[in-house]
């Protein structure tokens, strides 16, 4: 499918979602000696994004408060097709959320606008290379100030998303 992709003939994304909490995942942080960086334990609020993403770097998010299920991939996925210009194919894993009865029921509708979804093996999340998207946001991107408060948080992500393929990009070489 890369081979289809590069040659014009699709265009090939990368679906999946990842959260975020006040919960910061890095692992540790350069400070002035003698100063200490503290972050009061925080829980509750989420900030989802649903994320497109293509070995060139064309990106489409969507964000949401809370968990992602199945209508939220449903939704984000109906934003998507229509906006597509080509046959299209998007590469997701077997989570739950992805191949729940209500998206196996919308896919004759998505294939009728030009879109397929194909589905990662068993176990593999690796494969999918918008991981690679999600660790470079959440341990290199995401700046730590972030963390003061949900609302900071959630419009550092949304900044952050909006400036992938173009200042923050990935190199599948």
């Amino acid at each position: 499918m890369r081979r289809q992709h590069e040659a014009g003939e699709i265009d090939l994304r990368f679906l999946d979602e990842v959260g975020f909490t006040l919960q910061p995942v890095v692992p540790y942080a350069w400070q002035a000696p003698g100063s200490t960086i503290e972050l009061p334990a925080n829980g509750g609020e989420r900030l989802s994004v649903i994320g497109l993403l293509s070995y060139d770097n064309r990106f489409e998010s969507y964000l949401f408060d809370g968990y992602v299920n199945s209508d939220l991939v449903i939704a984000s996925i109906d934003a998507f097709v229509a906006t597509i210009e080509m046959p299209t194919v998007i590469v997701l894993d077997n989570g739950s959320m992805h191949t729940a009865k209500a998206v196996q029921q919308k896919m004759p509708e998505w294939e009728d606008k030009g879109l397929r979804l194909k589905f990662l093996p068993k176990y593999a999340p690796e494969l999918n290379i918008i991981e690679i998207l999600w660790k470079h946001i959440k341990y290199y991107w995401l700046p730590f100030d972030a963390y003061d408060s949900y609302k900071k948080l959630k419009r550092s992500v949304s900044h952050l998303l909006k400036q992938v393929g173009s200042k923050y990009q990935i190199s599948f070489a």
